[in-house]
């Protein structure tokens, strides 16, 4: 089950871990004005349990310099390599994965759905908007439910609103290194 997205629970899960600690302990003052410590405690628990959560998942994404350092690695990396890398990270989430030519390098298949992914361009320090659009059009041609772009660098202010108006995902930065180192 997904949780909304504006959730306070989805949004604690995307923010560090301290701050549902914080929640927590406000939950837990707050109840504790007004009822005993076993209440206060229960009011407390699932903030404590959002906050192991995030941290657990917050601790094996690197950030920062190891971010960095890791994503230097993974531009160093063949193409050959890093197609090698996608296929066993996709494949641990559950995907059949299948090699395409053309503007989609992989065709993920799960439950039925499919899925096309662009990552040949990864190394590129800037995606602009037409390798997204031969994207779409080669999902389009294959009746692929979403389309994702796969890049370690950035994308432009056109191929970001591009994206988000065609609803094509993109894996970038941590989870891209999370996606590949597993």
């Amino acid at each position: 089950m997904k949780l909304p997205e504006n959730s306070l629970f989805a949004i604690l899960l995307r923010a560090r871990w301290w701050v549902s600690v914080l929640v927590a302990l406000g939950a837990f003052a707050g109840v504790r004005f007004f009822l005993s410590v076993g209440y206060a405690v229960f009011a407390a628990l699932p903030f404590i349990v959002i906050a192991v959560v995030a941290l657990s998942k917050q601790h094996r994404v690197p950030s920062g310099a190891r971010l960095d350092a890791a994503i230097d690695a993974l531009r160093a990396m063949t193409w050959e390599e890093f197609a090698r890398a996608l296929e066993q990270g996709y494949r641990r989430q559950g995907y059949s994965v299948k090699r395409v030519e053309g503007a989609a390098d992989f065709e993920l298949e799960k439950a039925g759905r499919l899925l096309l992914v662009a990552a040949k361009r990864w190394k590129a320090s800037s995606t602009g908007v037409e390798p997204l659009k031969e994207l779409v059009a080669a999902g389009e041609a294959r009746e692929a439910v979403a389309c994702e772009y796969v890049l370690a660098g950035e994308m432009t202010q056109n191929a970001l609103g591009f994206a988000k108006k065609l609803k094509i995902s993109w894996v970038r930065g941590a989870d891209m290194v999370k996606l590949v180192r597993g």
